[in-house]
């Protein structure tokens, strides 16, 4: 079974390295967007 989990950890490792050549680098979270005030009274 030892020998079978390495089999598999390598080809995780493979796997992992051929999507980072194939789509860049993993992307990063998006930031949280900062709220803008907004004067929504209508001006007369």
């Amino acid at each position: 079974m030892d020998y079978i989990e390495k089999i598999l950890e390598k080809l995780r490792e493979w796997a992992d390295k051929l999507i980072e050549v194939l789509l860049g680098p993993e992307a990063e979270p998006e930031g949280e967007l900062i709220p803008i005030p907004v004067d929504d009274r209508q001006r007369h």
